[in-house]
């Protein structure tokens, strides 16, 4: 499934108005059975404003980014919490998740903390464990976020295996030093930087819920 252009409109804008606009010039110039000097000089100021038109959408058609290709996720929509978690816990992530879920292109997203997964959510991958690989150990150890932009190019993608096999981006943000959330994406390159440092914001208050709470594996 393709995601729909937001500013296909706009970028077409012009090229309909310059060709609107070199249309009705020329039904004018075909209808006047005299023309006066300052017809003409009308007419020739017209065909050039409509040439600029026309040419500018043709360039904003080659030169603005163009949204990333979005996809349907491989996997069942789910929402599992472990059993044993206090319920202000629970709540807290049911919370934290359900914002990341509607308010960014997050599909399907995973909560490790001290080595057990405390929730899975959005589109299901294939295994309920995780196990750490290379690079989740690399943000527990520098407790800083990755975001792989294009999962398929990276040969690390083998360890998200509890992601839907065809997830298209994904970022590993820290949740303190004994946590990470685990988010999948179904475009590439499509979280902003104000989706990254929002998500940041939301796991450092799920850190200081589940320390204040003793949360422990």
């Amino acid at each position: 499934m393709t995601k729909p252009d937001p500013n296909l409109v706009l970028r077409r804008l012009p090229i309909v108005v310059g060709g609107l606009g070199a249309i009705l010039l020329l039904i004018n110039r075909l209808l006047t059975p005299e023309l006066t000097q300052s017809q003409s000089r009308g007419d020739v100021l017209g065909v050039i404003l409509s040439a600029v038109l026309i040419l500018t959408g043709l360039i904003w058609q080659q030169v603005q980014p163009r949204s990333p290709d979005a996809i349907e996720l491989i996997g069942e929509e789910g929402f599992v919490l472990a059993s044993d978690l206090p319920e202000a816990v629970k709540t807290e992530l049911a919370w934290a998740s359900h914002l990341i879920l509607t308010n960014t292109v997050t599909r399907s997203l995973v909560v490790v903390y001290q080595g057990k997964v405390l929730l899975r959510r959005g589109i299901l991958g294939p295994k309920s464990e995780v196990t750490p690989g290379p690079i989740l150990k690399r943000v527990l150890e520098k407790q800083q976020p990755v975001y792989l932009v294009a999962l398929k190019v990276y040969p690390g993608r083998i360890e998200f295996d509890y992601l839907p096999e065809n997830t298209q981006g994904v970022i590993c943000q820290p949740i303190g030093d004994k946590g990470v959330i685990i988010l999948g994406a179904n475009a590439p390159r499509s979280y902003t930087k104000q989706d990254e440092n929002w998500i940041a914001g939301i796991a450092d208050k799920l850190a200081v819920t589940l320390q204040q709470l003793g949360v422990e594996a």
